[in-house]
């Protein structure tokens, strides 16, 4: 088992573990663009406090409203664009979107459908969950090996800056295509444009 949140979105990847083993299945967790976005910049501002702001860095123009899809920020929420390049070396039988909104709100159910895929007995239930109030998450409520509660680091569940909501409105207009497509493409629709 191998985790990088950069193997979905590097163009050499697929060709690369195709030709590990064409019998990898993977599992990617996706979740809303505009929101991934945001969250994205939030992680960048932790560590370079003195970078433009969001609004600045979202547009080439911002009175056209013209979006800068060279910022990594963005570019990354064009699901259907990335996954058109796996399905090239890989069946999407053996790919599984794991939607993060659903792993926040059913966190035992999400996990039921990677358990499915993955060919496991299903033993991850809500019993093994809390919700934790300070993180804004659920929790495991014991780690394996441990009789403590095992909570995600403090990188996760930062607060995101207010955000201009006519930005996140333009934002929201132009991932509605390529989210339209990704829906169609993977059969499931993950109610990001609701």
């Amino acid at each position: 088992m191998e985790k990088t949140p950069s193997y979905f979105v590097t163009r050499e990847a697929p060709a690369r573990i195709c030709a590990m083993s064409r019998d990898t299945k993977l599992i990617v967790v996706v979740r809303d663009p505009v929101t991934r976005a945001i969250s994205d910049y939030t992680q960048t501002l932790s560590k370079k406090p003195d970078i433009p702001t969001f609004e600045s860095l979202t547009f080439k123009n911002r009175t056209t409203g013209l979006i800068d899809t060279s910022w990594s920020a963005i570019q990354i929420g064009i699901y259907a664009k990335h996954l058109d390049n796996w399905l090239q070396f890989f069946p999407m039988s053996q790919i599984l979107f794991v939607s993060g909104e659903r792993l926040i709100s059913d966190p035992a159910g999400e996990l039921g459908r990677v358990q499915d895929f993955l060919g496991l007995k299903r033993i991850i239930t809500d019993k093994h969950f809390y919700f934790n109030q300070t993180k804004g998450f659920p929790c495991l409520k014991k780690a394996e090996g441990s009789s403590k509660p095992h909570c995600l680091g403090k990188t996760k569940g930062r607060t995101h800056p207010n955000i201009d909501p006519e930005v996140v409105q333009r934002l929201r207009d132009f991932y509605r295509p390529f989210n339209m497509k990704f829906y169609q493409m993977t059969g499931r629709k993950f109610g990001w444009d609701d």
